[in-house]
């Protein structure tokens, strides 16, 4: 239930960290989908959304959210691992 006067359904907060952290590229599956556009742009609007219902900075959410729309345009690459 929604408290009176709250900006986000009581949940979403929750739910939408939950998202993040399913979509997002960690060190057991980094290699695997560094490459992988559209999951790149997945892991970036889900953390635009967090940052939205935390009430983030508006230039930082916007910044994760065209950095994903650059991914699923392709516009953009993995610049490979900084280790080789």
């Amino acid at each position: 239930m929604q408290k009176e006067g709250a900006k986000w359904p009581e949940e979403s907060k929750k739910l939408a960290s939950e998202l993040h952290s399913q979509l997002r590229l960690g060190h057991e599956n980094w290699h695997q989908l560094k490459s992988n556009p559209d999951r790149r742009a997945a892991e970036l609007v889900a953390g635009g959304l967090v940052q939205l219902l935390s009430e983030g900075k508006p230039s930082d959410i916007q910044a994760m959210l065209e950095q994903g729309i650059r991914w699923l345009n392709r516009e953009i690459k993995d610049p490979g691992c900084p280790h080789r």
